[in-house]
C-alpha cells in the first residue's frame, strides 16, 4: 500500500511513535517512553507498516534493526517532530513528567568533569530522564550530530565546526593545558628537556592528538610518544617510576592527582581549551533536549 498524499488520511499520532521505535529499536522501551503499553506500541508498528509498505524493524541477532527506508525517515521525521514541538510553550514542558532516553557524545574529559554533578541534577529534577552516553573522536561525534545519531556532542570543537551553519553550539569553560609527570623523575622545565621526555598521549584515535602536537609542529617539533591510550583515566597511574610526561586539560589532572605525582605547566605555549556543547540547528526547538543543554550549562557554571 502506498501512502496517502494526504495528511487527512494519516494519524500523526503514528509518526510520534515511529520516532520512539527508531530511536529505542525495542518494542517496550518505547512504550515507556511514550507512556504507553506494549500491546499499543505493538499495534501501532503494525499499522506502520501497513502505511509504509516497509518492514521498519527487522529482527536480527542483536536486537531489532532499522530497515534502510526506516533510516533514511528518522533524522527528517525527528527534525519535524521537534519544529512541531516548538510551537508548545515553554511553559507545558515539565522535566518532571519526562520521560526519554539522551544520546550523548562525551570525551573523558568532559565526563570526568560534568557528569558526576550532571546525574545528580538529572536525578533530581527529571527522574524519568535517561543518558546513553558514547565516547567518540571529534570527527565521528561531529558526523553523528550531523546525521542525528545523537543528540549532543561536549568536547573541543575547531572553530569550522562552530561557524558552521548546520550547527548550534554554547561554551560551557575554559580550561589550560598542565603537564603530569612521577615526582621523582619531575617535571620538563623547559621545551628542550619536553622533547626528549617519553609523552604519553590521550587520543580517541592514533592519528588525532589535537593541541598540543599541533602547537608543537607549528614550531617545527614533534615529542617522542610512548603509550597512545583511548582514554586518559588510567594515564596518571602509568607515569608512576618513569620519566614519562602527560600533557592533558588541567581540571582533568587535578581530579586524578595522586600522591608521588607532580603538576605543572609545560615548558610551550599551548591555546586554551573551550569545551562547548553542539547540536543540530534543527534541533533548536526541542523543548527537552533546550532543557537538557541548559541542565549541562548549569553544571558547568558549578564546575568552571
Amino acid at each position: 500500500m502506498q501512502m496517502a498524499n494526504n495528511l487527512n488520511s494519516i494519524d500523526l499520532n503514528l509518526l510520534v511513535v515511529l520516532d520512539a521505535l527508531l530511536s529505542e529499536r525495542h518494542v517496550t522501551r518505547a512504550a515507556l517512553r511514550l507512556n504507553k503499553t506494549q500491546p499499543a506500541v505493538s499495534q501501532a508498528l503494525a499499522r506502520l507498516r501497513a502505511l509504509l509498505d516497509d518492514p521498519i524493524l527487522i529482527r536480527k541477532a542483536g536486537g531489532l534493526e532499522p530497515t534502510a527506508r526506516a533510516q533514511a525517515l528518522a533524522a527528517p521525521l525527528g527534525e519535524a517532530l521537534a519544529a512541531l514541538g516548538g510551537l508548545v510553550c515553554d511553559e507545558m514542558f515539565s522535566p518532571e513528567n519526562l520521560c526519554r532516553e539522551f544520546h550523548i557524545s562525551m570525551s573523558d574529559y568532559s565526563a570526568e568533569v560534568l557528569l558526576p554533578g550532571l546525574v545528580r541534577r538529572l536525578a533530581q529534577s527529571a527522574p524519568g530522564a535517561a543518558l546513553q552516553l558514547v565516547s567518540l573522536g571529534r570527527e565521528a561525534a561531529v558526523g553523528a550530530v550531523r546525521a542525528g545519531e545523537i543528540d549532543l556532542a561536549i568536547g573541543v570543537y575547531a572553530d569550522k565546526i562552530l561557524t558552521d551553519d548546520a550547527f548550534c553550539s554554547s561554551r560551557l569553560f575554559v580550561d589550560d593545558f598542565a603537564c603530569l609527570a612521577d615526582g621523582a623523575a619531575g617535571l620538563p622545565a623547559t621545551l628542550e628537556e619536553y622533547l626528549l621526555r617519553p609523552h604519553v598521549a590521550v587520543a580517541a584515535s592514533p592519528d588525532d592528538r589535537g593541541e598540543v602536537d599541533a602547537a608543537l609542529k607549528a614550531l617545527g617539533h614533534a615529542r617522542r610518544v610512548a603509550f597512545t591510550l583511548p582514554h586518559w583515566s588510567v594515564a596518571p597511574r602509568i607515569l608512576r617510576g618513569t620519566a614519562l610526561v602527560l600533557t592533558a586539560a588541567r581540571r582533568s589532572l587535578e581530579a586524578r592527582l595522586e600522591e608521588g605525582l607532580t603538576i605543572g605547566s609545560p615548558p610551550i605555549e599551548l591555546p586554551r581549551l573551550s569545551l562547548v556543547q553542539i547540536w543540530r540547528n534543527r534541533r533548536d526547538h526541542d523543548h527537552g533536549l533546550r532543557w537538557l543543554r541548559n541542565e549541562i550549562m548549569a553544571e558547568a557554571r558549578e564546575v568552571g
